[in-house]
C-alpha cells in the first residue's frame, strides 16, 4: 500500500492531466464515492456538484452496476464486433437507445465516448455523400464556443481556439459560425438571435457552396459554452435550412442527453430530428467508457451499402460497457430521474435567485440539472471576468466542500447527479452564494 505523500509524489511524476500547468503541484486525489459524495485520500468528504464532467447522472457507487459488471464479465468480457460478430448486450442496447431516441434514429454505433463519436459522426457524414455520389461535400459547419472534444475531427469542430492552439491544422474544411448566446447581444448586431443565425447560415452556405458540405455539427443546447439554450424557434429554422440544401445534422448530445436537461435527448425540447446523434457521458453515468453514434436509417443504409461501414473501433460494442449502459438506463427510467433534472434544477435555479442583483453576475440559466451563471465586470458591459475567475472553484472547494466548475471562462457551472437530494442542493446553494457574495469586477473573492 502506497502511502499518501507517496501517492502525491507519484501521480506529480508519472500522470498527465489535462489542462493542469506544470507549475500546478497540487492535487485532489479521491479514494471513494457514494451517491454525490466523493472522498479524498485524507479522508474529507465532499459533494460532488459537477457530476464528474455532466456525466454521473444516477449517482457515485451504485451496488446495482458493480454487480451487473462483475456477472458479465464472468459470462463474456469482451469480444469484436467488427464484420459479422456481435454480443447480446450490444444488441438489447442498440434496440434500448432505439426505443427512446426521438424520430428515426434507429441504428447505433458504439463508441469509447464523446470524442470518438465525433470523429466518427463527421467521418460518416462525409461518407455518406460520397456514397451518394457527391465526393466534394467535405466541409463541416460547426459554432464558435462549441465543444466537439479534442481529437482530431472534433477538435477541429471545437469552437474553442486556446483549445486547439499550437496542435496543427486540424482536418481540412471546417466553418464556425456564431452561436445563438442570446445575452452576448453584440453577436448580432441589433437584430434578432435567430434571425441573425439564419442569415448567417445561408451566407456561409453561399460562400462555400452547399453542395461542398456534408454536415453541420452542433450541441443543441451549448454545454461547455454555458448551458447556452438558444431561442425555442432557432432550431426548426436552421433545420430547415440545411434540410434544403441537403445537409446533414449533427447534434452532439454528449453532454446533453440521458436526463441532464430534462429529456431523454435535448433534441426533443425542440421538436427537430438529426440525421446522426452522438451520445456518451451519461449513457453509462461514467461507469465505464462508453458512447453511441445514432443514426437514421436511411444513412445507415447509405453508409453500410458496398464495402461496409468505414469506421470501427476495437471497443466498439464492449460487452461490459453495453451491460453497464443497459443498467444504467434502467436506474434512470425506474427511479424517475429524467423528471427529478427538472425538479431539483428548478429548485437549485430558485435557490441561486439572490444572486440575480449581483453586480458580477450577468445571467443565470437553467435547464433540467444543468446550471450556469455567468459571471461579469458589470451588468451593463456584459464584459467576461478576468482570467482570475478560474480560481472560483478552487476556493469554493477548499472553504466549503463542494465542486463546481469554471466553463468557457466565464460561467459557474453546476451539473449534480440526477440523484441529487434537496439537502445536498441547499448545500451546493449554500457553497456558491458565500463565495460570489465576495466576487469583485476584477475575478478575485
Amino acid at each position: 500500500m502506497k502511502s499518501i505523500g507517496d501517492l502525491y509524489s507519484l501521480d506529480r511524476q508519472h500522470v498527465v492531466h489535462p489542462h493542469l500547468p506544470i507549475t500546478t503541484s497540487s492535487r485532489t486525489i479521491f479514494t471513494r464515492g457514494k451517491g454525490c459524495s466523493l472522498w479524498d485520500i485524507h479522508g474529507r468528504q465532499y459533494l460532488d456538484a459537477t457530476g464528474g464532467l455532466w456525466l454521473a447522472q444516477i449517482g457515485h457507487g451504485r451496488e446495482e452496476i458493480a454487480e451487473v459488471a462483475a456477472r458479465q464479465i464472468k459470462q463474456l468480457e469482451y469480444f469484436t464486433c467488427f464484420w459479422d460478430f456481435s454480443n447480446d448486450r450490444a444488441i438489447e442496447l442498440a434496440e434500448k437507445l432505439a426505443q427512446l431516441a426521438p424520430g428515426n434514429l434507429d441504428m447505433s454505433f458504439f463508441t469509447s465516448g464523446g470524442s470518438e463519436g465525433d470523429d466518427a459522426a463527421i467521418k460518416t457524414a462525409r461518407y455518406y455523400h460520397y456514397k451518394r455520389g457527391e465526393p466534394e461535400r467535405t466541409w463541416i459547419l460547426s459554432r464558435k464556443n462549441a465543444y466537439h472534444g479534442l481529437a482530431c475531427g472534433g477538435g477541429t469542430a471545437t469552437g474553442f481556439a486556446d483549445l486547439t492552439e499550437g496542435t496543427g491544422p486540424g482536418i481540412p474544411n471546417v466553418a464556425h459560425l456564431t452561436p445563438p448566446h442570446s445575452y452576448r447581444s453584440w453577436y448580432f448586431e441589433g437584430q434578432d438571435t435567430t434571425d441573425f443565425c439564419v442569415a448567417e447560415l445561408e451566407a456561409t452556405i453561399a460562400r462555400i457552396g452547399a453542395n461542398n458540405i456534408a454536415a453541420m455539427i452542433a450541441e443543441p443546447i451549448l454545454g461547455v459554452g454555458g448551458m447556452v439554450v438558444p431561442p425555442s424557434d432557432y432550431w426548426t429554422r436552421m433545420a430547415d435550412v440545411l434540410r434544403r440544401h441537403g445537409i446533414l445534422l449533427i447534434f452532439d448530445e454528449v453532454v446533453t442527453a440521458f436526463g441532464r436537461t430534462g429529456t431523454w435527448f435535448a433534441a426533443e425540447r425542440f421538436g427537430v430530428v438529426p440525421d446522426i446523434m452522438v451520445t456518451a457521458k451519461g449513457i453509462s453515468s461514467g461507469y465505464i467508457p462508453l458512447g453511441a453514434v445514432m443514426m437514421t436509417r436511411e444513412v445507415s443504409d447509405v453508409v453500410r451499402n458496398g464495402h461496409g461501414y468505414p469506421v470501427g473501433y476495437t471497443y466498439s460494442g464492449h460487452p461490459v460497457a453495453c451491460a453497464i449502459a443497459l443498467e444504467n438506463l434502467r436506474i434512470i427510467e425506474d427511479e424517475g430521474l429524467i423528471k427529478r433534472a427538472n425538479e431539483m434544477g428548478g429548485y437549485i435555479a430558485e435557490q441561486l435567485s439572490s444572486l440575480r442583483d449581483h453586480p458580477c453576475i450577468g445571467e443565470i440559466r437553467q435547464i433540467g440539472l444543468g446550471i450556469a451563471l455567468e459571471l461579469v465586470v458589470d451588468k451593463e458591459s456584459r464584459q467576461s471576468l478576468p482570467e482570475l475567475a478560474i480560481r472560483i472553484p478552487d476556493v469554493i472547494r477548499e472553504e466549503t466542500g463542494v465542486i463546481v466548475r469554471i466553463s468557457s471562462a466565464t460561467n459557474l457551472v453546476l451539473s449534480p447527479p440526477l440523484t441529487i437530494s434537496r439537502e445536498e442542493a441547499d448545500q451546493a446553494v449554500e457553497a456558491v452564494c458565500k463565495v460570489l457574495s465576495r466576487l469583485r469586477p476584477d475575478g478575485s473573492v
